[in-house]
């Protein structure tokens, strides 16, 4: 099953959504704002995209701003940062069975629908 975390707010993970949409493949929305992944949850994510959990941190957000940039955080501190604050969360993710993709751009999903 395919999954995308998903904030309407955003354009790019709207245009994801829409790329799903259009995909005529089942998937599931998880609005990860409300629905805040637990730790492990993250973790495995950022394991399946391959990448370190800074480069899913959003760091133009005011709150990382003022409350991590230019601080020495370990890995799991990031993780922590982001479950606090889930708008810190790059979007859209889309999973496809172990597979993840980072929608950025939002065609990337299209490599695992």
């Amino acid at each position: 099953m395919i999954t995308i975390y998903h904030n309407n707010r955003c354009s790019k993970s709207r245009q994801g959504l829409a790329l799903l949409e259009e995909s005529g493949k089942p998937f599931t929305i998880k609005k990860y704002l409300e629905d805040i992944p637990s730790k492990q949850e993250l973790k495995n994510i950022i394991t399946m995209l391959g990448i370190k959990p800074m480069e899913l941190v959003r760091k133009n957000e005011a709150v990382w701003k003022e409350q991590y940039k230019n601080k020495t955080l370990s890995d799991g501190q990031i993780i922590d940062a982001m479950i606090e604050n889930p708008k810190l969360i790059e979007r859209p993710i889309v999973i496809n069975g172990n597979k993840a993709v980072l929608g950025r751009p939002p065609e990337k999903i299209l490599e695992i629908i």
